[in-house]
């Protein structure tokens, strides 16, 4: 196990999936804005009831569109949140199997 490897792993997306979940958030909250946005130019098309504004709006290809964004951002941001997990476990074995490593040099007086 090279742990220098699982280490510059590490450092690679302890930097990835802040930004990865920043977007998720900004994505989260963006979207209550677009849903306003396509509902007001409903409004300007003509559309009068607000519940009429908002299913046009939640019907709109731009928010299907945006819904799908919004998705692939939560998948990457589980991918990272994932990979940093099973990364965390390889280095807790690499951990363990230095320290048993050193028992039994102390044990049975194994040199290196």
């Amino acid at each position: 196990m090279d742990i220098e490897r699982l280490l510059e792993e590490y450092r690679r997306f302890e930097e990835e999936y802040p930004v990865a979940r920043a977007h998720r958030v900004y994505l989260e909250e963006f979207r209550k804005t677009k849903l306003a946005l396509l509902a007001q130019a409903a409004e300007a098309a003509g559309i009068k009831t607000v519940s009429a504004q908002d299913r046009d709006a939640h019907a709109h290809t731009e928010y299907r569109e945006f819904l799908d964004g919004m998705r692939q951002a939560i998948e990457r941001e589980e991918r990272c949140r994932f990979h940093i997990k099973r990364l965390e476990l390889e280095i807790e074995v690499w951990r363990t199997t230095q320290a048993n490593e050193r028992f039994e040099r102390k044990t049975y007086g194994a040199g290196g």
